[in-house]
């Protein structure tokens, strides 16, 4: 087949043409990178500053479209898929869909679905816009209820996701939101990871019990302080909690400097960004969610423990019945350092961890398993 994958989330769609390609087909990835994070691409649409880049980004696509025809399946990581005012996608999309085969939506990052189903009906416990039945009132949650909700984004979202041949989620949290309105074409897909190259993750780990059934006794043998890394997403640090992550942090640094390393990344390239969390033993990522997405994935696959979202509906959506690798934790400051206390005060439970880590991964997310599911939606 022939594929187009436009726009970018985090390394979504560059790593998913990778496995697509091994497959056989025929993959042409155009997007922005995901802003400053750069991930690999085809055909660079990242746009400059003001309206004058919004006009050269436009005219750059108008010179594309011509080139975006004849394809088997163009996928759309969401309803804004281009840098440009829902408006000017609208007309964008219209071509795509008359002049190629197939078009699917991924339902993934910031979309109308998400915003209104977690301020309306609250399908989640918890989510990026309430806790329990209260809703979230922080600027950055507020901001993006505004942005989306009865605004033309909205209109663009609910207008390509009921003309759309097929909607692949690939969070459990995203799949809820779409599916009790598109229960035909709505489907669930695990992210896609490329799994390092290393001998270890070509054998299965030894199944341990859930790591809050571990008896947490002392280790006799002397550890190294345990490394924490915990990335910063620019302006989107309250909005995804990682301000209260890294105050939990810096306060359990503060009552154990001997047990604890603490490692920050902050706006950076996605090679950077890699560099400085390889050889970490646990990330922390995102307060508010069910699962782990693409940054914690691609760290547990390198065998670093994700202290995040790992709640039952998460193992239960990929019909995991055995590992237990993520330390969950709720959306609170006390939960996170709790949890992260015990981790750093009891290592002996890392190599265990780590290990059914690299096996969730492999065993859930590998690039080529994924990309097959995608296959098989794209031949339906």
């Amino acid at each position: 087949m022939r594929i187009l994958l436009l726009g970018e989330y985090s390394n979504v769609h560059a790593t998913l043409a990778e496995g697509l390609r091994s497959l056989g087909h025929e993959v042409t990835v155009a997007s922005n990178g995901d802003f400053w994070k750069n991930y690999p691409r085809d055909i660079n649409l990242s746009r400059q500053p003001g309206k004058l880049g919004g006009l050269k980004l436009l005219a750059k696509v108008c010179c594309q479209l011509p080139r975006w025809r004849g394809y088997d399946v163009v996928q759309l990581i969401n309803p804004m898929f281009l840098e440009l005012k829902a408006e000017w996608i609208f007309p964008i999309y219209r071509y795509l869909r008359r002049h190629n085969r197939k078009v699917v939506l991924c339902a993934m990052g910031m979309d109308w679905y998400w915003v209104n189903e977690c301020t309306n009906r609250k399908p989640l416990r918890y989510s990026d816009f309430n806790i329990g039945d209260e809703l979230r009132t922080d600027e950055p949650a507020l901001r993006e209820q505004r942005d989306w909700l009865g605004t033309a984004k909205e209109q663009l979202n609910r207008y390509i996701a009921n003309d759309c041949d097929q909607i692949i989620a690939g969070l459990y949290e995203n799949y809820v939101c779409y599916e009790p309105y598109f229960k035909e074409k709505a489907h669930f897909i695990p992210l896609p990871i490329k799994m390092p190259e290393s001998d270890i993750l070509h054998q299965p780990s030894p199944i341990i019990p859930q790591p809050s059934a571990i008896p947490h006794q002392p280790s006799s043998i002397p550890h190294q302080p345990s490394s924490i890394f915990i990335g910063i997403s620019k302006g989107r640090s309250a909005y995804k909690g990682t301000d209260i992550m890294l105050r939990a942090a810096e306060d359990v640094l503060r009552a154990h400097p001997d047990k604890m390393k603490l490692i920050k990344a902050e706006g950076i390239p996605f090679n950077e960004y890699q560099k400085l969390m390889d050889g970490s033993d646990a990330i922390l990522d995102q307060l508010y969610s069910y699962t782990p997405s693409m940054n914690p994935l691609l760290a547990m696959s390198k065998g670093i423990i994700c202290i995040g979202g790992g709640e039952p509906e998460n193992y239960e959506i990929l019909g995991e019945n055995e590992l237990r690798p993520i330390i969950n934790v709720q959306p609170t400051y006390e939960s996170v350092r709790d949890e992260l206390e015990q981790f750093v005060l009891h290592p002996e439970r890392i190599p265990e961890l780590k290990r059914q880590s690299i096996e969730y991964v492999r065993r859930h997310h590998d690039y080529i398993k994924v990309a097959r599911q995608y296959e098989r939606i794209y031949s339906e």
